[in-house]
């Protein structure tokens, strides 16, 4: 049987990524200075190609979320809420070299896709985090915005995480390292949670709400659906799994946000997640809105974000 190992919160070298009074990404991998070159393949740049401190060393805001055209839109959006920017009315897609992420930069807000499921955002947060690390970017915020299935609540409710948890409502990440399984914890960062939240008071008719997030690692039988190729369990099973979640505190189901507050928590970055529920899994299994009110719930994340964002920045007064 492979041991469990602790996480570590102490870096594997000195930490020199925090002085001056700001803070620094931290990189947990004393191989990286070793490294005449270190290339970012699946975001297409490199430090040798790219000049990574002049691209990305405003950075203060990242916002990732799985799809390109909604991470498209988002930048997008901020690109006119923060006024003139060099660059007119479109923005360049910074990883046009590959089909793997999308990557937009307005001012000193990043915005990344991620896809899918737990795997894909582990590779991407990987190569973004030693991104901002070799930017040299400090202070930066982290937030994911994305769509989920609600649990008890009403479609449209947007759910600010403030520990997402597995789904055996734990509030850690296990991942399996060489032949050791690795628990790290979950927990994101509580004044940001509440900013947010509080950021959200200020829009009109804006259902949101502070709540645990269970992430797994299936869309079908992995969440309890019963519409799914397979289904191994009964419709009682199914109230009766999601009925303990919510009793345990959870509000939402999606598929990132362990691994997303894992790294982001050991690398010394200030993280949230805020996600839109696209239904009530008590009552059923398919989302079945029409276009157009899916189109104005997919906003409610960006809404709040961009806002927040702005108040951040000094661009609008919503204290």
């Amino acid at each position: 049987m492979a041991s469990i190992l602790p996480a570590s919160n102490r870096s594997m070298r000195p930490d020199r990524n925090t002085y001056d009074g700001k803070s620094f990404v931290h990189v947990k991998n004393p191989y990286l200075d070793t490294m005449d070159e270190d290339i970012l393949y699946h975001l297409d740049l490199g430090t040798k190609t790219h000049n990574l401190p002049e691209m990305f060393g405003d950075v203060k805001f990242v916002c990732v979320g799985g799809s390109p055209n909604r991470m498209k839109a988002f930048a997008l959006f901020m690109h006119k809420e923060l006024g003139p920017v060099e660059g007119g009315e479109d923005i360049e897609d910074i990883c046009a070299g590959t089909d793997r992420y999308c990557m937009f930069k307005t001012g000193p807000v990043l915005c990344i896709s991620h896809g899918m499921g737990v795997p894909s955002i582990s590779i991407m947060l990987h190569e973004l985090i030693k991104l901002l690390h070799h930017a040299r970017c400090c202070d930066v915020t982290m937030i994911r915005m994305g769509t989920s299935g609600g649990i008890g609540i009403a479609p449209g409710s947007v759910v600010i995480t403030d520990t997402a948890v597995d789904s055996f409502f734990k509030p850690q990440f296990e991942q399996v390292i060489l032949d050791n399984v690795v628990t790290r914890s979950t927990e994101l960062d509580k004044e940001l949670a509440e900013e947010l939240f509080n950021c959200s008071k200020k829009i009109p008719n804006f259902p949101a709400l502070i709540g645990h997030t269970m992430c797994t690692y299936d869309f079908y039988e992995g969440q309890g659906r019963l519409d799914g190729a397979l289904c191994s369990f009964s419709r009682e099973n199914k109230l009766d799994y999601l009925t303990r979640a919510y009793k345990a505190g959870v509000r939402n189901i999606e598929m990132e946000s362990t691994v997303f507050a894992a790294m982001c928590r050991l690398c010394g970055l200030k993280a949230a997640v805020v996600c839109v529920t696209l239904l009530d899994r008590l009552h059923g299994d398919q989302i079945n809105l029409s276009h157009d009110v899916l189109a104005e719930y997919q906003q409610r994340p960006q809404l709040l974000i961009s806002n927040f964002i702005k108040k951040k920045l000094g661009l609008c007064d919503i204290s």
